[in-house]
């Protein structure tokens, strides 16, 4: 498939010598023979000298002295690049010193690698200062890097491009923010913690409400008092759901068929139907054999508008005490669209509410009492604890995601945090009302309603370091999320365009996991296209988890192939990379640790990310192959083998070289089980396995 590293190096011990003796010379560049040498990192490059760049010392009538070299570029009209040369497929992190003072508030700034677009806000500053453009995903060989005067106005003075520096996701903490939670929900805590880093959790959205409804021929037939099909198949009612049309006839709201179908009245066609909440989890089965470790629900349905049951406590209950599984559930809460519709406690049309910022319901009012805003969220709130007291009840625990996607776009404004950017009421008033509510929320469910069964999520965006600013507080948060919509947008793992986007977004990634100082576990509650594999690998993007949202009429978001290409799909599921409903624990919620998967099978990308069960204890630590120690299985892995045996003063485990062999290396590297050390041969299955004539470097497997 496109999207599987392609290595064709034609790799043998002679040439891992020959590199050998060339590194051992000063002139090893892990570039291949006949390409271009590989650039020298961190490389610094002044803003004046680079292609089609103009020399300024002033920005007109204004200095901003203390630039280096002969002055800096002011990118207006005129866009300006260099190259790079870099030895594999990977991520580098883009530095520019430079100003912005067109603009008080911030101006987007863009850079293109190869003719992919990157962006950032650039905060104002009339000094000389560091502004992150974030990771960069490069392709081997030669690298356009191009800062493009789509808004532009930016004085850079020198860019500075370097390998990326990875953090250490294992600080991630695995307890929750709710000192009293239920012993099921600390223990799903820790085993979220136990797998982040090291694998991704499958996860599926089903749809809410009246989604994916199915009508059919079920009648209550008031006569015989049965409800019944058309080919005469009676089905149980419900006796506790009995009511009466206008004109006093009775029925039953719900009855069951043989098969466990719940099916509703409507009231318009007089007859019973039901809504496929299975459809998109019955989907992933079929293409893949497999079902989704995570399932997504909604409380939206809630609403003290037009409050309904859905019955999305018990298939919550049902998932996780049926089938094993895991739920996380978000919260699409409406609002009156105007207050002055609206009674308290009164019914309203639905088409008369809304989740958008398009509306005259104050936010922070919520938390004001006497305000009509109060009393109807007080209701919200009421509401959803009766829904979430039913799965406290059963043991059931919530990666609960309340308030999601708050900045949305960022600021219009000079205020880079006054919400003009917000999609929905929650966010419109800005981040600090947000974070306000935030807590209101989370203080009310635990201490008012007695809830403790609770992960908190909350979603954030990287639009700039104003984007932190939404953050609720490390004792507020369990869990951030960032929800991945960028089909229709530039792709950086230089596949074609028009195709799902599967890029793995480890610039957004790094950047959350950046905002939180590594605390928190980050994660994709929501995407369209799935992160590939390959991808995910390549940028060491690790995302938690994953969860594409549901099917509707308007966008097929799983089943859609503009959305999700099916082989890769599936490969992504049926690899040791991503964890499945089968592969949890069987005792997930009674403090299970993580489970190894059962095969070592990895025949998508070079980096080995997973053990063997066996029936002796294995080092989960391990990368086989890994010799350097990078997190990835390369070219380099092999010739530090053969560096160390033939130089062991320079590369040996106390080589003077500053990235000489270690102890952690020498296990990972040990690959030949059947030749004692490290050898020649360890070097070549490592060779081998990048060619695709091993499909796995674990010497345990079979």
């Amino acid at each position: 498939m496109n999207g599987k590293l392609k290595k064709t190096l034609a790799l043998t011990a002679a040439g891992v010598m020959a590199a050998v003796q060339c590194s051992t010379a000063g002139l090893f560049t892990s570039i291949a023979a006949g390409e271009t040498a590989a650039t020298s990192f961190p490389y610094v490059i002044e803003g004046e000298k680079m292609e089609d760049a103009d020399l300024w010392t002033s920005i007109y009538q204004t200095e901003i002295p203390g630039y280096s070299g002969d002055g800096f570029f002011y990118l207006t009209a005129s866009p300006a690049s260099f190259e790079v040369t870099v030895p594999a497929d990977g991520m580098y992190s883009i530095m520019v010193h430079g100003a912005q003072i067109l603009d008080k508030g911030a101006r987007q700034q863009a850079v293109k690698i190869n003719g992919v677009k990157y962006t950032t806000q650039a905060a104002y500053s009339d000094k000389w200062t560091d502004y992150d453009f974030g990771m960069v995903r490069m392709n081997k060989g030669v690298n356009t890097i191009e800062f493009i005067s789509e808004y532009g106005y930016m004085a850079i003075d020198t860019v500075t491009v370097d390998e990326a520096q990875f953090p250490d996701l294992s600080k991630a903490d695995g307890t929750t923010v709710d000192p009293d939670a239920t012993p099921e929900t600390k223990a799903l805590m820790k085993y979220l913690k136990s797998v982040y880093g090291k694998h991704i959790l499958s996860g599926q959205q089903e749809i809410y409400g009246g989604g994916h409804g199915v009508d059919t021929t079920i009648r209550y037939d008031a006569n015989a008092n049965k409800c019944v099909d058309s080919d005469g198949v009676e089905y149980v009612i419900d006796e506790e759901s009995w009511d009466k049309t206008e004109s006093g006839e009775k029925f039953p709201w719900h009855c069951t068929g043989p098969d466990g179908q719940v099916y509703t009245y409507s009231t318009q066609n007089r007859n019973y139907s039901y809504n496929d909440y299975n459809f998109e989890v019955r989907y992933i089965k079929e293409l893949t054999g497999e079902e989704p470790a995570i399932r997504g629900f909604d409380f939206g349905s809630y609403c003290p508008c037009y409050a309904w049951d859905d019955g999305v406590a018990q298939r919550m209950i049902d998932w996780a005490t049926k089938k094993n599984g895991i739920c996380t559930a978000s919260w699409h809460i409406n609002v009156p669209t105007s207050k002055a519709d609206y009674t308290l406690g009164e019914p309203l049309d639905f088409s008369k509410t809304t989740y958008t910022e398009k509306t005259d319901f104050i936010t922070k009012n919520c938390m004001v009492k006497g305000t009509m805003e109060y009393d109807y969220f007080q209701l919200c709130m009421k509401n959803l604890a009766a829904e979430l007291k039913k799965l406290q009840d059963a043991g059931v625990p919530v990666i609960f995601r309340p308030f999601h996607e708050a900045e949305g776009n960022p600021s219009r404004t000079e205020d880079p945090i006054d919400g003009s950017g917000a999609w929905f009421w929650w966010a419109k008033e800005g981040a600090v009302v947000y974070n306000q509510l935030w807590n209101f929320l989370q203080d009310t469910l635990r201490d008012e309603y007695g809830l403790h069964n609770l992960i908190y999520e909350q979603n954030l965006y990287a639009w700039s370091d104003n984007s932190a600013k939404w953050y609720s507080g490390d004792d507020k948060v369990d869990i951030v999320g960032f929800d991945k919509y960028n089909c229709q947008y530039n792709r950086h793992d230089g596949k074609q365009q028009g195709t799902p986007n599967e890029d793995a977004e480890a610039g957004i990634f790094y950047t959350l996991n950046k905002f939180v100082k590594g605390k928190k576990m980050v994660a994709m509650p929501e995407n369209d296209s799935c992160p590939s594999l390959n991808n995910m690998q390549v940028e060491h993007a690790y995302w938690l988890y994953f969860c594409p949202w549901y099917d509707s009429e308007q966008s097929h978001f799983l089943c859609g192939k503009e959305y999700q290409d099916p082989e890769t799909f599936t490969e992504l599921y049926k690899s040791d990379f991503c964890i499945t409903l089968s592969e949890l624990p069987k005792d997930l919620y009674k403090g299970s640790a993580e489970q190894p998967k059962t095969t070592t099978t990895t025949t998508t990308a070079p980096k080995v990310t997973t053990t063997t069960t066996t029936s002796k204890p294995v080092d989960k630590d391990i990368v086989y192959g890994d010799t350097n120690c990078d997190t990835k299985v390369e070219l380099a892995d092999a010739i530090l083998i053969m560096q160390s045996i033939a130089n062991p003063d320079k590369y040996g485990l106390k080589g003077t070289y500053e990235k000489h062999l270690t102890e952690k290396g020498k296990a990972n590297g040990d690959v030949d089980k059947e030749t004692e050390g490290l050898t020649s041969n360890d070097a070549m299955f490592i060779q081998e396995f990048l060619l695709k004539k091993r499909t796995t470097l674990d010497p345990s497997a079979k």
